[in-house]
């Protein structure tokens, strides 16, 4: 049982605010020094093992596809033809910021990307409308979850990855509940500007051929989205090959059709997306040592034999899991929490008869809401440092909304068939 000294020291370096690739490759080497006869070769092979997967690269495409998006000209476009949608409803600007991330989602695959996106260009638009700047920061980040839940979001290739199950599957499975957390959150965006008396964005409802237009001027962003999860579902080409294909296609939009991309777009999108990859994969290569760690120990046994001693019903399980889920996310980043639960969780899942795909779409809605909670919320952190909003604030105009996700929470949790039904 060795194996449990690992989580606890890994767990307490990342309180003391140690960066998460550190704080694992940290209890992986005090693992094999002091707790293990394995030779130390041994760890350094587990280590670089992860890098020769050819699905990884995968991760740095949609990465680079999200950032090359926000110089291409589209994301004003698709903001167009949210206005148009729910333009008309109270609260309409701040629906169509949430209906933006729903977009925008299928092709930035990335909240921080896509949270930081809004934060410049959606919250000074809300505050110029009336709305308060704190309750416009609040939507922004809120809205931001939809966006690994939507495909192809990098959390959707990093579960399927680490838990053996068909990427395809992961991103058909999103679809659904991202569409259930948008509708959520426009009740309660709906609700809230009721109370306050924020105006529709729109006189009137627009005329079928506005509709079109703005249809018509935001089509890259749709070819883009079909063409990913239509091309892998068709089995016409991988996840990677998806990713590579949508970054020529966005290139072509931006420099082409658009002509608003430039040359030291694509440089600095580059950099960042170097800069993005080397860490996602540093927490990788940890993951699969801390992995082939809890396979050696039989840690993945001893925890489906605890968990099904306390309960054999699958429900209770996953009420379980959710309370976990949302604990540790406030305290610790949701990839890492994936990379290194799921191995744990896996065999109890199995046992219990819960697919493995409905059981990572539960796991990153709840992931997700950790980015928007204290005290370590990424998403939370960045928009209200963009917004100049303090955190206590965000935090009250977030709670009508959070309730909003906890309820769509529910709803992926218990009833299977919104997340299996499209897979």
């Amino acid at each position: 049982m060795t194996w449990m000294w690992i989580l606890p020291i890994m767990f307490a370096l990342m309180l003391l605010n140690m960066r998460i690739y550190l704080a694992m490759f940290s209890a992986i080497i005090i693992y094999f020094i002091f707790f293990s006869n394995v030779p130390m070769a041994i760890a350094v092979q587990r280590l670089v093992a992860p890098t020769q997967n050819n699905s990884l690269l995968a991760i740095p495409f949609f990465i680079l596809l999200g950032t090359l998006l926000s110089h291409t000209g589209v994301a004003e476009r698709i903001l167009r033809l949210a206005g148009l949608l729910v333009g008309r409803l109270r609260g309409g600007l701040a629906m169509a910021n949430v209906m933006m991330s729903t977009l925008m989602g299928g092709v930035s695959a990335s909240n921080l990307a896509d949270a930081a996106m809004l934060a410049r260009m959606m919250v000074p638009e809300m505050e110029r409308a009336g709305y308060n700047r704190a309750f416009a920061a609040a939507v922004t980040g809120c809205g931001s979850l939809v966006t690994p839940i939507i495909p192809p979001g990098i959390a959707l290739i990093i579960y399927g990855m680490v838990a053996d199950v068909s990427i395809g599957r992961m991103f058909m499975a999103g679809i659904l509940p991202g569409l259930l957390c948008a509708a959520f959150l426009m009740i309660a965006i709906w609700l809230v500007s009721l109370k306050r008396g924020y105006q529709p964005a729109l006189k009137a409802w627009p005329k079928p051929r506005e509709y079109g237009s703005a249809l018509v001027q935001a089509w890259p962003a749709v070819l883009v989205l079909v063409g990913v999860i239509g091309g892998i579902r068709a089995n016409i080409f991988t996840p990677t090959e998806a990713g590579a294909a949508a970054v020529l296609l966005v290139t072509f939009i931006g420099f082409v059709i658009y002509r608003e991309m430039r040359i030291d777009h694509v440089t600095s999108a580059l950099v960042e997306t170097a800069r993005s990859t080397a860490a996602v994969m540093l927490v990788i290569m940890a993951s699969s040592a801390l992995a082939w760690i809890f396979s050696l120990e039989h840690a993945g046994v001893a925890i489906a034999n605890w968990v099904t001693s306390l309960t054999d019903n699958k429900y209770v399980f996953l009420t379980l899991i959710n309370i976990l889920l949302l604990v540790l996310g406030m305290f610790i980043e949701g990839t890492a929490l994936i990379i290194v639960l799921v191995p744990l969780f896996k065999p109890v899942v199995m046992q219990l008869g819960i697919d493995p795909v409905h059981f990572g779409l539960v796991m990153i809605l709840n992931l997700s809401i950790g980015t928007l909670t204290p005290p370590v919320g990424t998403v939370m952190l960045l928009v209200s440092n963009i917004t100049d909003v303090r955190i206590n604030d965000f935090i009250r105009e977030a709670l009508p909304l959070l309730l909003a996700l906890l309820v769509a929470l529910a709803f992926v949790t218990y009833m299977p068939a919104i997340s299996l039904i499209l897979t």
